[in-house]
């Protein structure tokens, strides 16, 4: 007696991890890309308000951060929550020293 066991998609979806290809990896490069001439737009149009232009820099900076941890880190992904968890710690202490620095500067 003889049990064949063919793998369906939901078994796949399931079980496994299923392959992504390299179509969301291209949207998320190009996607850096875009951003990336956004800022040097924003720095390169002289004419523009610094306060404008430094915010558009680091608007743009932290939607890169988010594309780089998301795509080319795999923190999307299941399982990388100890990783996320260490990250959000690291910036919590690394806001509360810039924090406590400026405070005892201009005290």
């Amino acid at each position: 007696m003889t049990v064949d066991h063919q793998q369906t998609d939901h078994d796949v979806i399931k079980h496994g991890h299923r392959h992504e290809g390299p179509y969301k990896h291209v949207v998320a490069f190009i996607f850096s890309i875009v951003l990336t001439l956004i800022a040097f737009a924003a720095v390169a149009a002289g004419g523009v308000n610094t306060t404008f232009t430094v915010i558009i820099l680091l608007v743009m900076a932290v939607l890169q951060v988010l594309v780089q941890l998301g795509y080319w880190m795999h923190m999307k992904d299941k399982g990388h929550f100890i990783p996320i968890l260490f990250l959000v710690g690291g910036f919590f202490v690394a806001f509360t020293c810039v924090v406590m620095a400026l405070s005892w500067v201009w005290w």
